[in-house]
């Protein structure tokens, strides 16, 4: 599968999309086709070439400082002359004003071409966000169409040693210092938090205030690479090794206040859906190029097959072809998945559109991760012996996919949310969109539907539970379940195709196995 074919199967993906055309307004699909050609392009030629070497060189420090490969440097410069880096953003602020959506289905090109690379843009893209949503108007107007233009860089700097996903324990203090403020703490895990890819970094970042306990005293700042903020040292990753991952140590650094003292954390996540869906798109990325491989290796590697003849492809071997076939319906399937929740993400004006979008949210982020990392998996046993070798890049792909379950919020995590905030807050309202949307949709198609009703009884029997510590235990259940609904749902839209007959052929016995792990 090409890069082009990858950017065809997303055109027909958003035609079957109902919410697509509401979204799209007066963006005609010759439009869209063109920006999806233009950046499988970019992505093949460009941004591909730089993956062997971000795993193989990787980055450096000495002296404080980050050194990412040289190579990167000028594909950072294609993506913004192509203007990849402000697709979603305002056009007054220097964006091309695209949808989401758009950004959805373009960026599982990128991040098939080198996810580790593309760990640059996406802080610049989130802190862009956030500065034009909180910031005053000086600081928006010199930063967001800098990071726009690839001119500068920027970060998002949340985890501290002692506060991972718990932020309430962070311990970073602002001081205020005339009518500006000082930061001084330490922050973790923050990729690309210094390199040399441009000499300009912002670091967005939570930092204490007040005596208030917990997230309360939290509030957002800015402070730009400079006096009193220094990179301590980059971790030694299991994979992504292109993406330095910084600790920053600041010392009285001067810093900006973004937004309303106090209210950080609620601003901070007015980017976070935008952060979980390019997780998504990093899932479903990783999870083209494994499949990629797999299937020209099943095409060209002969083995088997009678012995008085030449041996056969082993795309020729059932086995294989239901392997294949594994991987391939899942991506179908998750990719309606994505664009799904990004329509609703670009509709959320609308209080019903917000509610699902939150409510798909926990799926698309975790369930892209998994798939990347299976997908990975499933390829090397496709590949047998040899991917398990460096001759291939199967086994890079699954060392990089490992962590996306990880970041911007573990399964554990999105279990929680999906259960608690999102499934039984409000009185069920999000399920019950969910729930009716699917309906609708699944009318005429029984055996979607029967999996569809078997999860709103089961929806309905946790709905009761009134034990906190026993609706924690059954929310990974829980998640899943609800991710093989939405599965059975979506594949209504390629019904009487490979991937919706492969799927629904187990759909029915995995939601019974994630019920019975729930206790149901």
């Amino acid at each position: 599968m090409t890069f082009t074919d990858n950017a065809a199967a997303m055109r027909e993906a958003l035609l079957v999309t109902p919410d697509w055309p509401r979204v799209a307004g007066e963006l005609d699909a010759e439009t869209v086709g063109a920006i999806l050609t233009e950046a499988a392009k970019v992505a093949e030629g460009t941004v591909a070439p730089l993956n062997p070497v971000s795993d193989r060189v990787g980055a450096s420090f000495e002296d404080g400082r980050v050194t990412v490969p040289p190579a990167y440097g000028a594909a950072y410069d294609a993506l913004a002359e192509g203007g990849w880096l402000g697709l979603e953003h305002p056009e007054a602020l220097g964006g091309m004003g695209m949808p989401l959506t758009v950004f959805a289905a373009v960026n599982p090109l990128f991040e098939r071409a080198c996810p580790s690379f593309m760990m640059s843009a996406g802080g610049s893209r989130a802190a862009a966000l956030l500065l034009s949503d909180w910031a005053d108007d000086e600081l928006k107007a010199d930063w967001v169409p800098a990071l726009v233009a690839g001119e500068r860089c920027a970060t998002i700097c949340i985890s501290e040693p002692e506060a991972g996903s718990d932020v309430g324990r962070i311990r970073t203090r602002a001081e205020k210092d005339g009518d500006g403020w000082r930061v001084t703490g330490q922050k973790i895990w923050i990729s690309f938090g210094d390199h040399d890819l441009r000499d300009r970094i912002g670091h967005c970042m939570l930092a204490r205030t007040g005596d208030a306990p917990g997230t309360r005293g939290l509030s957002l700042f800015f402070v730009e690479r400079g006096a009193g903020v220094t990179c301590t040292r980059i971790e030694e990753k299991l994979g992504l090794h292109g993406s330095p991952t910084c600790a920053l140590q600041f010392d009285g650094a001067p810093a900006r206040l973004i937004g309303e003292e106090g209210r950080g954390l609620p601003q901070l996540f007015t980017m976070i859906r935008h952060m979980r869906l390019t997780v998504a798109t990093q899932g479903l990325g990783m999870a083209l190029a494994a499949y990629a491989v797999a299937k020209e290796h099943a095409e060209q590697r002969r083995q088997g097959g009678d012995p008085k003849a030449p041996a056969v492809p082993i795309v020729q071997h059932p086995d294989v072809r239901r392997q294949l076939l594994a991987m391939s319906s899942r991506i179908d399937l998750f990719r309606l998945a994505l664009l799904e929740a990004a329509c609703t993400a670009d509709l959320s004006d609308e209080a019903d559109m917000a509610r699902l979008n939150a409510w798909m949210l926990p799926l698309v982020k975790n369930f892209g991760g998994e798939m990347a990392f299976d997908t990975a998996h499933a390829a090397i046993q496709v590949l047998g012996g040899a991917g398990f070798t460096k001759d291939y890049p199967v086994e890079q792909y699954l060392r990089d996919a490992r962590v996306f379950t990880i970041y911007e919020g573990t399964t554990g995590m999105q279990g929680q949310d999906f259960l608690l905030r999102q499934s039984l807050a409000e009185d069920g309202r999000a399920l019950e969109l969910f729930l009716a949307r699917a309906r609708a949709e699944c009318e005429g198609h029984d055996r979607q539907l029967a999996v569809i009703e078997r999860f709103a009884a089961f929806a309905e029997e946790v709905r009761k539970i009134d034990d906190r510590e026993r609706l924690l235990g059954l929310a990974d259940a829980f998640l899943r379940a609800g991710w093989v609904a939405v599965q059975a749902w979506l594949s209504v839209r390629i019904a009487g195709s490979e991937a919706e007959r492969f799927f629904m052929a187990r759909a029915m016995a995995e939601l019974e196995l994630h019920i019975a792990a729930a206790g149901g």
